[in-house]
């Protein structure tokens, strides 16, 4: 009689899972299955299709635009990983000290850009940067800076950097949140016990924090690594990939190929590569902190 209690019921749990599920497959599985088959495909979005094997990913793999766009990921995700989690992590600290008063102000307000549509933000900070009338180079000229006024997303050579800022800005809330909850999980009688050993802020926070939350870093850092390799509202609406090809990342590639150039089959073979690339940075990441946390 107990075990039938406990005994899982299969219409109840189709109903639950089914609806995930089955919106899982058609917007997740399904194209990434349709994107795998149109690589092999010469493509141009008519009738007309003729197989081209691997010839898509040969192409890729000596594709210098596309290994440039990555580069411009890569470093969208290593100053994201510092600006995102670092400054996340800071003040997830903050908040969870005796200091800090207003802790629910200070918590709703950092994690209020997060809710905002990264096209609202990109537009925003556009006007920021601008020039001429950007309230960034008002306040410089207010302050008697003109020397540090400057075309902030029209540089090739910091545009990839001023663009990233939006970024970190934005989400710095949804990192700082997510080490909130490991934090409070932490049974308080540990800090208190190194507190009367005399152990400072920094110290808890490095010895006993740390490597309390190595999961939940690990999560953080996957996070930011899925989602900045595959960024493309902010910069598309910032730069447009511009000046030139400077800010264009691995998205907007596969976008400009699909819609401006009208290849197809060559955009779902990026999108592949983008997957590819995604998954083996995470794994590597995953093993990087598993190591560490070994240690």
């Amino acid at each position: 009689m107990q075990n039938s209690l406990f005994k899982p019921r299969f219409g109840p749990l189709a109903l639950l899972i089914g609806p995930a599920l089955v919106l899982f497959i058609v917007f997740v599985i399904v194209p990434i299955i349709l994107a795998l088959w149109f690589s092999f495909f010469n493509w141009s979005g008519g009738k007309s299709m003729s197989f081209a094997g691997l010839a898509n990913y040969a192409n890729l793999i000596v594709d210098a635009q596309f290994w440039a766009t990555f580069g411009n990921n890569i470093f969208l995700i290593a100053f994201c990983l510092v600006g995102q989690i670092g400054i996340g992590f800071l003040l997830a600290m903050l908040i969870c000290g005796r200091a800090l008063k207003l802790k629910e102000f200070h918590r709703a307000v950092i994690f209020f850009p997060v809710v905002i549509s990264a096209v609202v933000i990109g537009f925003m900070w556009s006007m920021i940067y601008n020039k001429d009338f950007g309230l960034l180079n008002y306040l410089l000229r207010g302050l008697g800076l003109e020397g540090w006024i400057r075309p902030y997303l029209d540089e090739p050579k910091t545009v990839m950097l001023y663009a990233s800022i939006p970024v970190v800005w934005q989400y710095i809330g949804l990192y700082m949140v997510l080490f909130l909850t490991g934090i409070q999980s932490i049974d308080p009688a540990i800090f208190e016990v190194a507190e009367i050993d005399g152990a400072s802020s920094l110290q808890r926070a490095r010895h006993i924090t740390l490597p309390l939350l190595m999961d939940t870093l690990k999560v953080a850092v996957m996070l930011c690594i899925a989602g900045n390799m595959k960024i493309f509202d902010h910069i598309f609406i910032m730069t447009g990939g511009g000046p030139g090809k400077s800010s264009m990342v691995m998205a907007m590639y596969a976008y400009n190929q699909t819609f401006e150039m009208f290849k197809l089959g060559y955009s779902s073979a990026i999108s592949i590569g983008i997957m590819i690339l995604s998954l083996g940075m995470i794994l590597a990441s995953r093993g990087l902190l598993r190591a560490r946390g070994d240690q």
